[in-house]
């Protein structure tokens, strides 16, 4: 199949943070966008945000040309029916079964029945929300992840009624976004990466809520343990790499002691309770002053340019290209 990203419009619906990161990752990959503002303050924020990627994106060397160059294939509007000539459709709004419904009836009044529609959701199995649009078939989920444009990482998630070829087609697509992506093929709610980290989440309070350790010493554990191999290979490559038996040995005994709570846990709940939104209001597990917050939000636009150049280096098929370039090389030797 020849897929010629110019030929594809696509329209994001919801321009926060990851709705403006996702156009920007469309536009990047040379896309023409229609970006729909649910509302009306995204009009206002939407395009400084988008301009503000591509202006740090030119700086480390991702794009060569300047936000002008991207926004002529950009459209920033309310008007849904600007969505007519879209093949492609992501919904991004926030995770309200209601809000989502509402949308999906704007969204469906204006596309084309051989359109694809998505959600960004995290959280609700797309086999429900398919059930609340005319053409379930059509129906999928993309899951990015936040900054969308620098990530590799993505969700390709069909629902109980979603015509798998089409979420294969959508797989390809995302070839051309730079992701490598993940495609689920039968539907379960949170979908793969994040009931991993859930998982982890939540034997993370445990540890801390029984004092075993504080929310520091668990920070500490997870970078500087999980988080400098997680970007190399993933949790069944690193068995592999170091020793399949000795998980197996741990396994027996460490699994019956593992968190299996079902419950909140009180710290999150407490923290929640107050107000608190973590680096956003200063107020989260770790407390932030005005300058720390913009200085770790600063920080975290650096770490995510940086930690990209680092993994580009090791992409998932990195055994198999050196390999092949082995072979090429002794192809060469055997001619001269």
């Amino acid at each position: 199949m020849s897929i010629k990203t110019s030929e594809i419009p696509v329209g994001v619906v919801g321009l926060g943070l990851m709705g403006c990161s996702i156009t920007t990752c469309l536009l990047m990959a040379g896309h023409p966008v229609v970006a729909i503002a649910p509302i009306s303050i995204d009009m206002t924020t939407a395009e400084s945000r988008i301009r503000k990627h591509f202006v740090k994106a030119k700086e480390e060397g991702m794009v060569t040309e300047d936000p002008e160059f991207y926004f002529k294939n950009l459209i920033i509007t309310e008007d849904y029916a600007q969505l007519k000539p879209c093949k492609l459709a992501i919904e991004c709004t926030i995770e309200s079964e209601e809000i989502k419904k509402v949308v999906y009836a704007k969204i469906e009044a204006e596309i084309a029945e051989d359109a694809l529609m998505t959600s960004n959701t995290s959280a609700i199995p797309i086999s429900i929300l398919q059930k609340m649009t005319k053409h379930p078939d059509r129906f999928f989920g993309l899951h990015w992840a936040e900054p969308s444009h620098t990530t590799r990482f993505l969700e390709v998630i069909c629902g109980d009624e979603s015509d798998i070829k089409k979420g294969e087609y959508l797989y390809e697509l995302s070839n051309f976004w730079n992701k490598e992506a993940t495609l689920v093929r039968k539907d379960i709610r949170g979908f793969i990466g994040n009931r991993l980290m859930y998982a982890m989440y939540r034997e993370a309070f445990y540890l801390v809520e029984n004092g075993y350790a504080t929310v520091e010493d668990v920070d500490r554990a997870c970078r500087n343990n999980t988080g400098y191999w997680m970007t190399l290979v993933g949790v069944f490559g690193w068995m592999d790499l170091t020793g399949v038996p000795a998980y197996h040995n741990v396994m027996k005994d460490l699994n019956p002691t593992l968190c299996n709570d079902t419950g909140m846990p009180k710290l999150i709940d407490d923290i929640v309770k107050a107000g608190g939104k973590g680096v956003a209001n200063g107020h989260g597990f770790y407390k932030y002053t005005p300058e720390e917050s913009k200085l770790w939000e600063e920080t975290f636009a650096d770490f995510n340019y940086d930690i990209r150049k680092l993994a580009m280096k090791y992409p998932f098929d990195i055994v198999k290209q050196k390999l092949a370039k082995m072979k090429e090389e002794e192809e060469k030797g055997e001619k001269s």
